[in-house]
């Protein structure tokens, strides 16, 4: 039975897939913008952004409120825990290989 938290886990990394995605993400790394801001550092349509802001926002990567007309776009960086957590397995395990060619190429000059 698939849990709460990993069904947001798999909706983290789907949401991080796609480069735009993350680009998205990372100019919201700086604060808040409106979709229209954001929209203006891509070549894509403002309603493709906006779908990838849909996307980030059902992940849980972005927030959203209104202010005036505008819609700005924060960044909701606690759900990339679980990206940072497998990660840190896949270090563990390069650092322990790494470690154990090391001591076979001193061992074997």
């Amino acid at each position: 039975m698939v849990t709460i938290k990993r069904k947001q886990s798999e909706a983290v990394f789907r949401a991080i897939a796609d480069p735009t995605r993350r680009e998205i993400l990372g100019l919201l790394r700086g604060g808040g913008r409106t979709v229209g801001t954001v929209a203006a550092n891509f070549r894509t349509s403002r309603p493709a952004i906006s779908k990838h802001i849909r996307l980030l926002r059902s992940a849980g990567l972005v927030t959203t409120r209104k202010s005036g007309t505008a819609r700005i776009c924060q960044l909701n960086g606690k759900p990339l825990r679980a990206v940072n957590k497998w990660l840190r397995d896949y270090e563990a395990f390069w650092d322990e290989n790494l470690r154990k060619l090391k001591q076979y190429v001193e061992e074997n000059p």
